[in-house]
């Protein structure tokens, strides 16, 4: 295997030659955060002696996952793929998603062979996430040294490494766009709203993000109070988190995921905290002009809410009278009857009252307007502001996924969170991409994922993700990229939804 060994800041790093791609993989960006590191912000990793062989990925961030606890304290690392030939190659760096909660940036639908093919240096990494990375403790006695935003300050320290030495590998530290889905798309609206980060990158990719996912010091307690219970725990036993065993703090965060939407509907899950990393809430730090010079895309898929809203254990809200209770807890009690009638028509004429009064456990099958609650109030509707915003400063392209598999509509999931990624990727034989692919035409799985893969190789090459077919966000009325069986450019007029949630905030104090 032939040797590729640059000069980076920390030192001499070894690459790998493998299907005609360079690879670098688990390249260490910061200290561990181990032991009086555990709960602090990250710090740029040492300098090493002799080379380093970056041959194979390190370890995702510790999580459970499916029932399974993986994953180590040890795991903030980043990866690079790049073409055998080229300098100053435009480069495409990836945040993956999993609601800050699971994920990491060696799962092979992230490999980005499909961008690092067509000229394009391809950047991933990780960082921590769930209790270790998003739990704001800092106000708690006897948890003062704590510090809060422990993965955005992974995040920002990869950036911070990327920046200072994408050059050495071949890329052009001019021409940085991020991306990001999920989690990973709220990092990059973060990104855009985070002072340490401006100059770092030109260009950015928001994915199905949740530009509200972000707590104050005050919100977050109503999450941690769960933990505390999940774990059994009082107030005086946080002090085993400095020594705990990672892998039992998962108990507790499990118990957060199925009771925090009965406690305090509409809340999201553990996520950042709103501090002296991000000063301002993003969607109003954009509109104040931080994210002045950045190109974006920014998109939503049609049925997000159908992977949150369940019977049971649900993520967002599954009946009225959990809607009613998140609307009065944040002051907006007036809306609810606008907001019921939008989403269920069925129930215009009839008082608020009576509706709840008669509330029972919804079934599966009836769970539709809450589904399309989910989705708006999560995604759809903040991306749009973001959108709103970011216009007046840098050009803007919205679109939607609406494309509905024969899987998606056999399991209910339709045009579902992450489905987009397959065709993002161009990766059709990730076990995911099979599922979302089953019994389509190879024509109909090709022409989604030219639709949309190439038009993410566009913007990264030259700003613009299709000049011919896909114009620039003009307003709630604005034409945008719809990505189905015929992708085309639609009219979408977005201005009755935005009307019927006009500027409301939901657990922001």
């Amino acid at each position: 295997m032939e040797e590729y060994v640059v000069n980076t800041t920390n030192g001499k790093i070894k690459g790998h030659l493998r299907n005609n791609l360079v690879e670098y993989l688990g390249i260490p960006f910061a200290k561990p955060p181990v032991g009086d590191l555990r709960f602090k912000r990250a710090q740029p990793a040492a300098p090493w002696e002799g080379v380093y062989d970056a041959g194979k990925y390190g370890k995702e961030a510790v999580q459970l996952e499916d029932g399974r606890l993986k994953g180590s304290e040890d795991c903030l690392t980043l990866n690079i793929r790049r073409p055998m030939e080229g300098q100053n190659l435009p480069v495409f760096v990836w945040i993956h998603g999993g609601g800050y909660n699971t994920g990491s940036a060696s799962v092979p639908l992230y490999n980005g062979d499909s961008f690092a093919e067509k000229g394009i240096l391809f950047v991933s990494f990780q960082y921590r996430l769930n209790v270790l990375g998003f739990y704001d403790f800092t106000t708690y006695p006897g948890c003062e040294d704590f510090e809060s935003n422990c993965g955005i300050s992974d995040q920002i320290l990869a950036m911070t490494w990327i920046h200072a030495n994408i050059r050495a590998f071949g890329g052009d530290p001019d021409r940085v766009t991020i991306a990001g889905e999920s989690a990973g798309g709220a990092s990059v609206i973060n990104m855009l709203a985070i002072p340490a980060v401006k100059g770092m990158f030109t260009q950015a990719i928001a994915q199905s993000p949740l530009p509200n996912c972000i707590a104050t010091h005050k919100t977050a307690r109503e999450n941690i109070d769960i933990f505390l219970e999940g774990m059994g725990w009082s107030v005086e036993d946080l002090k085993k988190l400095r020594t705990a065993d990672p892998y039992e703090m998962q108990k507790g965060n499990t118990y957060v995921a199925e009771k925090h939407q009965y406690k305090n509907p509409g809340i999201f899950l553990p996520g950042p905290i709103q501090d002296d990393l991000i000063p301002v809430r993003p969607i109003d730090a954009v509109r104040n002009g931080s994210a002045e010079g950045i190109k974006l895309i920014i998109g939503t898929n049609k049925h997000e809410g159908t992977l949150f809203v369940h019977p049971e254990n649900t993520g967002f809200p599954n009946n009225w009278s959990m809607i009613a209770d998140m609307f009065e807890k944040n002051g907006h009690t007036p809306a609810v009857s606008e907001i019921m009638h939008h989403y269920q028509p069925s129930l215009k004429g009839q008082e608020l009252k009576a509706v709840l009064n008669s509330a029972e456990e919804i079934p599966a099958k009836e769970l539709e307007p809450f589904i399309n609650f989910a989705t708006d109030y999560a995604f759809r509707v903040p991306s749009l502001k973001v959108a709103q915003a970011q216009k007046i400063y840098g050009d803007v392209w919205v679109y939607h996924y609406e494309f509905v598999s024969k899987s998606g509509k056999a399991t209910g999931m339709k045009a579902s969170h992450a489905y987009e990624l397959p065709c993002m990727f161009a990766n059709k034989d990730f076990a995911f991409s099979r599922f979302i692919f089953d019994q389509e035409s190879e024509e109909t799985i090709d022409a989604l994922i030219e639709a949309m893969h190439t038009s993410w190789v566009q913007f990264i090459k030259t700003g613009e993700p299709d000049k011919k077919n896909w114009p620039k966000y003009t307003g709630y009325d604005s034409k945008i990229r719809i990505f189905d069986r015929v992708t085309r450019t639609e009219t979408r007029d977005c201005s009755t939804l935005m009307k019927v949630w006009k500027d409301m905030r939901f657990y922001e104090n």
